[in-house]
């Protein structure tokens, strides 16, 4: 393959008879789509987690509103792999869309006056929804890089970062959002417009969708969505801990702790808090997405192939676990909250955003590289269902250890789960 990777970008029969507009077509329609589901997706996060703060809710009280959410998207990836193989890969975006719309409209139910335990339930039930809902689209929207990217020159790796990094930019606004929001319209109005606009998106995309997406093919079975193949299951392997390790410190621990030193407990101090919150949390992801899609172009990617793709994977997730600890160490060494601390933390992270985005994109890539175009939904749905293992463990870490042991202990288990991602990505083959 001149120029190019080692390996087939592999078009599916479907894609090769669509003409190569269509599959531009499709690929914008499948990005637009997911660009709205994970703006919304974005914004009832900071939602939820500033609302029930607000009310009282304790760190741990808070994971939990998030860990259903976390393992309904297990439970979805493990079969959607196999619905979007048998139904075709409309379907499970469509599904992913509609059901988003639903779960909003669920959550505006919600009765302030309900006692905590049942409100509790009731969110963890909607977040669960959201879950399902959410890597429905993300499945749907990842295989159809897959299908339509054209062959030669790195295009799957360019491809797939401009989606990968674009939908994360979009989550950042979707934080920021949420936030301003939450301030400007109060909990209930924010969950309504997003229901609506959301639901006018799914309108339009389902009329205006394209062909170029597989159909389904109704002989699939769900025993082949647990791979054979080495290295995605490896790779699975490293996108748990790296999640992992991302969400430990990025879920509860690093918002809360924000919130503890620029709220001063007044409406107006936590309308700011708020603010200022999501601004972070809005660059910090925005940025995120910017380096993810800029990734085959920082590594020079085009000139590369698999073999030292796959060094890359190992080495740039050694680096990254140095972050959370050498954060974890300032963190003990100041002993409780400073101002200088603040700014340290800040700086770091956003750093260690830099860096998670370039293993991010080289995960992606290597997914659809490993695999091929008759396996892809099986495939990217079992490594995505190891990514929301990823993000469970770590919604659940990330409340258990800033109660235990504050920001120091959050980053430190956060160091640990990269060094678990380096111990897989380092048995990674070079052969592909």
């Amino acid at each position: 393959m001149p120029g190019g990777w080692p390996i087939s970008c592999g078009w599916s029969p479907v894609a090769e008879t669509a003409a190569p507009r269509d599959g531009l077509a499709a690929y914008a329609a499948v990005t637009a789509s997911y660009w709205a589901f994970m703006l919304t997706d974005g914004a009832l996060r900071m939602l939820v987690l500033l609302h029930f703060h607000t009310l009282g809710f304790s760190p741990v009280q808070l994971a939990y509103l998030f860990l259903l959410y976390e393992f309904m998207g297990m439970v979805t990836n493990l079969s959607a792999g196999w619905i979007a193989a048998r139904f075709g890969l409309t379907t499970t975006l469509y599904a992913g869309l509609g059901l988003q719309v639903a779960a909003l409209v669920a959550l505006a139910q919600l009765d302030p006056a309900w006692a905590v335990p049942v409100s509790v339930a009731f969110v963890m039930a909607v977040q669960g929804a959201s879950g399902v809902a959410k890597d429905l689209a993300k499945m749907s929207a990842k295989s159809a890089v897959k299908v339509l990217a054209p062959e030669g020159q790195g295009a799957l790796f360019r491809w797939v970062a401009v989606l990968t990094g674009s939908k994360n930019a979009v989550k950042g606004v979707g934080f920021l959002l949420g936030a301003l929001m939450l301030s400007a319209l109060g909990f209930g109005a924010a969950v309504w417009t997003m229901a609506g606009v959301l639901a006018a998106i799914l309108v339009a995309v389902a009329l205006l969708m394209p062909g170029g997406l597989p159909q389904g093919r109704r002989g699939a079975k769900f025993a082949e969505v647990f791979s054979k193949d080495r290295n995605v299951n490896l790779l699975s392997a490293a996108r748990l801990f790296l999640f992992g390790a991302r969400d430990t410190w990025f879920v509860v621990g690093i918002p809360i702790y924000f919130y503890s030193v620029l709220s001063d407990g007044s409406p107006e101090g936590n309308r700011a808090a708020f603010f200022l919150i999501g601004i972070f949390m809005a660059l910090w992801i925005i940025g995120y997405g910017a380096v993810q899609a800029a990734a085959p172009r920082l590594l020079k990617a085009r000139d590369r192939a698999l073999p030292e793709i796959v060094g890359l994977a190992r080495g740039w997730v050694g680096g990254l676990a140095l972050i959370p600890l050498a954060l974890a160490a300032a963190s003990w060494a100041a002993g409780g909250p400073a101002d200088w601390l603040t700014v340290v933390l800040v700086a770091g992270l956003l750093i260690f955003g830099g860096v998670f985005a370039i293993n991010s994109a080289l995960h992606s890539y290597l997914i659809l590289a490993f695999t091929n175009a008759a396996r892809v939904t099986m495939d990217v749905g079992f490594y995505y269902m190891s990514n929301a293992a990823g993000r469970l463990l770590g919604t659940l870490l990330s409340g258990l250890s800033y109660k235990l042991g504050g920001v120091p202990l959050c980053l430190a288990v956060a160091g640990g789960m990269a060094l678990l991602s380096w111990v897989f990505a380092a048995r990674l083959s070079r052969t592909g």
